[in-house]
């Protein structure tokens, strides 16, 4: 297992090539000695609390790979963990065969890292202000919190997150080149301020990436955020629930969280009291303190290289158990767990097969009729589309798709691991800045074209259909195994 803030070995593979053999017995040696050195350093620094640094000469968080730095904790943060490319020894290979040439692909993506919302800011503002009044010393791990200010803001995307969206935008032009060089995607976002940013930043990634390959491009247009649909109560909206009246009202979220935070907080109390004379704190307070470890971490750099003392805080089988109540809150709140999670994906799922067929969208659920009947703000003949949403409606897509069929009813008493969860995890699904291609290809051989669907790099074998050795489907009998939603499913169950 990979120590607590350990970062991506150092690689000097490469380096050592350049120089004569006995330089390169040297340069070998010093960096096995610096393979040992480094993650001690990195955990002794964390261990003290301080914020620790990534090497400098080696960037932990890039296009291909997201976010790899500290992944010993950053990768247990649920939903507030930093988009990172899910290397699942059991997952497909990611690669579009040689003889397939890709032919429509769809983005499904969560907005980059965020600062809190406004109303847990303020919580997590007077729950580190009680603490200052109330203990009575601060020593070892603890003692940043004596002087820590906190200064973060609510709801916007931090620099960290704009920085991931470029990174986004990048990394779609580059694995759809062929598709991208010639074609602007058509794109929309929800009506949130962080998620419309995040539409123009992934923008920004994508035109510096084509731009990159060929001057010539410059004589196409620009894409621009085509749609924005309001998250307006009574306005239909795809790309975030609202409008199923029974689903809103439901509190099935926060009474699953409730059950698994009375199970794995009061020890963790317990030694945080002794620790912190002084001091009382609820189960929810003691995972608000456990937010701010992500929070702070990717409001004190751009690139995300420091990580926050906050983390220091608590074990590495405590994140464990924190990474699983973010996926028990959301399978609970928007999936397989609650009822009407699934249905409140439907609409944008009837929007994927329109436009993987090219034909209307047939829906009676979330959809917008007077968008999706428009072709100007719902085109049926683009190769390209973005969509720009939140991950509890993302969460309610994946499902409403079957993509997590195979999971078990999540455990609200003890911890199960990915490999039980049949890979379900908020943290692999529903990260800062996720993103889930659904792709279109057609293959030498075959007569119809075949759909394939990657969760931040992780092939999702398709469900309810003939899926081949690669996850793939062909793209008619993929749309026959969704009669969930070609049904609309159980949404007259929203307003019984």
């Amino acid at each position: 297992m990979k120590g607590l803030y350990e970062d991506r070995p150092i690689r000097g593979e490469g380096l050592a090539r350049r120089f004569s053999n006995s330089k390169r017995v040297a340069i070998v040696s010093i960096m096995a000695v610096l393979s040992v050195l480094l993650p001690l350093t990195l955990f002794l620094s964390s261990v003290v609390g301080t914020p620790v640094t990534s090497p400098k000469h080696q960037s932990c968080n890039t296009v291909d790979e997201g976010y790899q730095c500290f992944s010993g904790v950053s990768h247990l943060w649920g939903q507030y963990s930093p988009y990172f490319s899910v290397d699942d020894e059991s997952s497909l290979s990611d690669d579009i065969p040689d003889h397939c040439q890709v032919t429509f692909a769809q983005v499904l993506s969560r907005h980059g890292a965020r600062y809190p919302t406004e109303s847990k800011s303020k919580k997590y503002a007077k729950l580190i202000k009680a603490i200052q009044h109330n203990a009575t010393s601060f020593t070892g791990k603890y003692a940043f919190l004596k002087s820590y200010n906190y200064t973060l803001g609510a709801d916007d995307l931090t620099a960290f997150g704009e920085s991931q969206m470029v990174n986004s935008g990048i990394k779609f032009y580059q694995r759809y080149e062929k598709l991208a060089k010639d074609i602007v995607p058509f794109i929309r976002a929800s009506g949130s301020d962080r998620v419309i940013a995040s539409g123009e930043k992934f923008i920004e990634g994508f035109q510096k990436a084509k731009l990159g390959e060929s001057k010539t491009k410059q004589d196409q247009p620009a894409p621009i955020v085509n749609v924005i649909i309001p998250e307006t109560d009574g306005f239909n909206n795809t790309l975030d629930h609202g409008t199923c009246t029974v689903f809103e009202s439901s509190e099935a979220e926060d009474e699953a969280e409730e059950k698994f935070i009375n199970v794995f907080t009061p020890s963790i109390i317990e030694r945080l009291e002794k620790n912190l004379p002084g001091i009382k704190i609820s189960g929810k307070e003691l995972v608000y303190l456990m937010d701010m470890c992500s929070y702070d971490t990717i409001a004190l750099t751009r690139d995300g290289s420091r990580i926050s003392p906050f983390c220091a805080l608590f074990t590495h089988e405590e994140w464990v158990q924190y990474d699983y109540l973010q996926s028990v809150g959301k399978y609970y709140g928007y999936g397989a767990g609650n009822s009407l999670g699934p249905a409140q994906g439907i609409g944008f799922a009837n929007e994927l097969i329109a436009r993987l067929t090219q034909s209307p969208v047939k829906d009676h659920t979330s959809t917008n009729t007077t968008l999706d009947s428009n072709p100007a703000t719902f085109p049926l003949n683009a190769k390209l589309y973005a969509d720009f949403s939140h991950d509890n409606a993302m969460t309610s897509i994946y499902f409403a798709l079957g993509l997590y069929n195979q999971t078990k009813l999540l455990s609200q008493t003890s911890v199960q691991s990915t490999e039980e969860t049949n890979g379900y995890s908020a943290a692999w699904t529903v990260p800062f800045a996720a993103r889930a291609y659904f792709e279109m290809m057609q293959c030498k051989g075959e007569k119809e074209p075949l759909v394939r669907v990657l969760v931040n790099d992780r092939v999702i074998p398709l469900q309810g259909c003939d899926a081949d050795k690669h996850g793939r489907c062909k793209r008619d009998d993929f749309i026959e195994g969704l009669s969930f939603v070609t049904s609309d499913g159980n949404w007259a169950e929203c307003f019984a």
